[in-house]
């Protein structure tokens, strides 16, 4: 499986982020219900008598309805589903609401056709469609959302609706005549509302069952668990299951200024997602965080060379690696030379290398043409070929900072790895010098992760050797729209910063959390250009003013046994998302329609 066919199914898995919504507020939903009560009351009662007397008896019916309809909403919110992730009060209301919207002009119809034709038979033969109609919905969303048992299930769906039919029926009741048509149609409609949402949910299921042993809305109702209430259980378990065990390579450097460090820079060969606080989307924050603590100095934690096949299963797994990391990183061994920063473009890559004693340290981008994540034998390349040049080693950085459309990840291979081995070779040409260090972070509340930018925020760390002055610029981000990366080099130029690299951590803290095309935005794309500059600007400046003469200390490790989705796995899963979309589409064009035709005909014969 080729990285390009890889992108396509994730792409397209993301993509159903759009498809979500997010509800009003508790408040617009009851004066939605209210509303609704009320006008099909008032429409029932002036169909049988257009005077002020049947308005108001309208107006009480609409009264009643209300009060009904809330009290379903109540027991079945705080009795039923007292315990479910997801359903509470507010989503229970806006299942009414729409629920509503199909069962209550049905009500209508029937009112009008039972007062021309005085036969209350037919008043029940249009509600009990209008009752299959609306249990269908109300069955699948419960199905597909809640984590309670089946009769609890079944309680919550036909609730509501019956206290509705109760009310809608006194208008009639001097026309009532128990006959055996009545039940018989009430039950043919909630039987076959049932049986449409069972082929339904068979049919959905059997694609995630058949691809992964998972069935398709076991996993939908984990990711609405995270979606509406940030729980990570759910979804981590289908992780852990799917998981496998894989090696992780973690490569740091650190600057000590004054006997004390200063900065550093890690590069974790792991992948942070797949989406918002979901196995280790949010890894680059945590290592920061974690080590900030431990070094006390400020780390950047820019994305190393790796895609969705090394996401972290879960909080576990993440702990582990920041466990490990912690252990790993102590800097003893510390080099006082370096070179300066120097960029070599080969094609439509430019690769940026530095080389601190016999350790280097390389930044690689496609921009402005669009990238993605590399592949993961790019980076075992580069080390060997910087290991053939007489390197202890090297770090690779993905630099992750230009999106504009489709990404040939194959097609990118030959001309990083021809422009990584033309920076090793002109940094190894230049002469070591002792180096200065300076470092600042910026962090604004109004950089929000809605508009993506994760909980990092902007680092600059500034190296001086000789006379050059460059940067690295990391930003807590997945990616950045096209162009914006020269933007911000040119107004770090201005400030005297005459190379360097605009990176970005690749963090999935910021995906699925707004409804967007990709399900987040890329740095760039809702934050202005002119502020995200601006506050580059401000932490360059920062790191500027604080330069001090430094040393620099590397290490390696390999986290080895930490449970990965894996490639297969990850492939399987998002394509299972995407045919699973599908086939819930064909399924309900399909399944519904024709037992509501069903339920027509046997109403003929009634």
């Amino acid at each position: 499986m080729t990285q390009k066919m890889e992108k396509s199914s994730i792409d397209r898995a993301v993509s159903r982020y759009s498809y979500l919504f997010t509800l009003p507020s508790h408040k617009k939903i009851s004066e939605l219900l209210v509303l609704q009560c009320a006008i099909t009351g008032t429409a029932t009662y002036l169909s049988l008598d257009a005077s002020l007397v049947g308005f108001l008896a309208g107006l009480t019916l609409g009264l009643v309805l209300s009060v009904l309809t809330f009290l379903g909403n109540y027991v079945m919110a705080h009795v039923l589903l007292t315990e479910d992730l997801i359903l509470d009060l507010r989503r229970c209301s806006f299942l009414s609401v729409a629920s509503n919207m199909i069962l209550l002009p049905f009500g209508f119809v029937a009112s009008l056709a039972t007062v021309s034709l005085g036969d209350l038979n037919f008043w029940f033969k249009v509600m009990s469609f209008g009752t299959y109609a609306s249990l269908c919905l109300r069955v699948l969303v419960l199905v597909s959302l809640s984590f309670m048992s089946m009769w609890r299930i079944v309680l919550s769906a036909v609730l509501q609706p019956a206290l509705v039919l109760a009310a809608l029926l006194v208008p009639f009741i001097s026309l009532l005549k128990i006959q055996s048509t009545v039940p018989t149609c009430l039950f043919l409609a909630v039987f076959l509302a049932f049986l449409g949402v069972y082929l339904f949910v068979v049919s959905v299921n059997n694609v995630g069952t058949r691809t992964l042993g998972i069935p398709s809305l076991t996993m939908f109702k984990a990711f609405l668990a995270n979606w509406t209430e940030a729980l990570v259980e759910p979804f981590e378990e289908i992780l852990e299951r799917l998981s496998e065990e894989g090696d992780i390579l973690v490569s740091a450097i650190a600057f000590r200024a004054r006997g004390r460090l200063k900065a550093a820079i890690v590069v974790p060969s792991l992948h942070p997602g797949p989406f918002k606080n979901i196995g280790s989307s949010a890894i680059p924050h945590l290592i920061q965080e974690v080590l900030e603590k431990r070094l006390g100095c400020v780390v950047a934690v820019p994305h190393g060379i790796s895609g969705h096949e090394l996401d972290l299963a879960s909080q576990a797994e993440n702990q582990k690696v920041l466990n490990r990391i912690v252990e790993a990183t102590k800097f003893v061994q510390f080099h006082p030379l370096a070179t300066p920063f120097v960029s070599v473009k080969e094609e439509n890559a430019t690769v940026g290398c530095q080389v601190f004693g016999d350790f280097a340290l390389l930044t690689l981008t496609l921009a402005p043409e669009t990238m993605e994540d590399l592949p993961l034998q790019l980076n075992g390349a580069i080390v060997e070929e910087a290991k053939s040049r007489g390197l202890s080693s090297a770090a690779a950085i993905d630099a992750h900072n230009s999106l504009q459309g489709a990404f040939d990840a194959e097609g990118a291979l030959v001309p990083l790895k021809k422009a990584a081995a033309s920076a090793l070779e002109k940094a190894l040409g230049q002469k070591q010098l002792q180096f200065e260090v300076g470092v600042a972070r910026v962090i604004s509340s109004d950089l929000r992760v809605e508009d993506g930018m994760g909980s990092g925020g902007i680092s600059a760390i500034v190296t001086r050797v000789g006379e050059l002055d460059s940067v690295y610029v990391t930003i807590d981000g997945n990616n950045m729209v096209s162009g914006l990366r020269e933007k911000v080099l040119s107004g770090l130029q201005e400030l005297g910063l005459e190379d360097g690299e605009v990176l970005t951590t690749d963090t999935h803290e910021v995906n699925a959390v707004v409804m967007a095309d990709r399900g987040y935005h890329p740095i760039g794309e809702r934050i202005g250009h002119d502020k995200l500059t601006e506050y580059t600007n401000t932490a360059a400046a920062e790191a500027l003013r604080n330069m001090e003469p430094a040393e620099a200390c590397w290490h390696q490790e390999i986290i080895q046994e930490v449970k990965v989705i894996g490639e297969s796995q990850i492939n399987s899963l998002c394509q299972t998302v995407d045919e699973g979309a599908r086939r819930a589409k064909k399924s309900s064009r399909v399944i519904f329609p024709t037992l509501g035709i069903l339920l027509a005909v046997l109403f003929i014969f009634v």
